[in-house]
């Protein structure tokens, strides 16, 4: 008797269940969604619209025209919240999932930025600025003409000058322990590869230096002339490289 007085109790509760059962919500809003989303994005409210936008990447189908936007504020928030190696990964899907979205060339750039930052001093470890150079070089092949091909060429210079900036130190490293070999390969590596930056000159004076210490007399009156050509006001110049730059000793 106990185990029908169960089951009629568990018969009612099911029926219970189906006319009195959870509340459906309501569907999502995603055109309401996203206005909220892009008030606080606007207003640089970074952690809320992360959310909303989250949200959102989820909410919109594969071919909503807002999906490109959407991921690519997403990657923005990211970018601004400081996960910069967050903000490089979405930036970058956005560029391959969106190729003709004209947040592409945007995300490209954006995601070279993320990169460059993560790249904080010229004595670490480059792999970071290799990795912005090269995004940065495919903006200019896939999107060429575009304001952010021109945005990026500025981040190119200063990437040039960092890399020029590490080889020069490392030629120095092994200039001031008189391994002149090693020195000149460093030192002729930034005057080879970035042209126009601001260790060039150096490099040159510091070759100089380094082929008079080993007795490399040609090679000396060569870099003397290059110098006294293209860089003639550098500094200590004179001294360096008199009109006798085979017998001249520093000062």
């Amino acid at each position: 008797m106990r185990t029908m007085h169960h089951l009629l109790l568990i018969g009612c509760a099911a029926a219970a269940a189906c006319h009195h059962g959870p509340r459906i919500q309501p569907a999502p809003d995603p055109a309401g969604e996203l206005a909220r989303a892009r008030a606080q994005f606007r207003r640089g409210d970074f952690g809320k619209a992360l959310v909303s936008l989250r949200r959102l990447s989820y909410e919109l189908g594969p071919t909503e025209p807002q999906l490109a936007e959407v991921k690519y504020d997403l990657a923005e928030c990211s970018f601004q919240t400081g996960d910069r190696v967050q903000a490089a990964h979405d930036f970058r899907q956005v560029a391959d999932q969106f190729p003709a979205s004209p947040y592409a060339p945007l995300a490209l750039l954006r995601a070279g930025d993320a990169n460059l930052r993560l790249w904080r001093k010229p004595e670490l470890d480059p792999s970071y600025g290799e990795s912005a150079l090269a995004i940065y070089q495919e903006l200019a092949g896939r999107y060429p003409g575009t304001d952010a091909a021109a945005r990026a060429q500025v981040h190119v210079q200063q990437l040039r000058e960092w890399f020029a900036q590490k080889d020069y130190k490392n030629g120095l490293f092994y200039f001031r322990r008189r391994a002149f070999d090693s020195a000149i390969i460093y030192f002729k590596d930034v005057i080879a590869n970035y042209q126009g930056t601001a260790r060039v000159p150096d490099a040159l004076m510091r070759l100089v230096d380094s082929y008079r210490a080993i007795g490399y007399t040609d090679e000396l009156k060569e870099t003397c002339g290059t110098l006294r050509k293209y860089y003639p006001q550098t500094a200590g110049l004179g001294a360096s490289c008199p009109a006798d730059s085979a017998t001249a000793t520093p000062s």
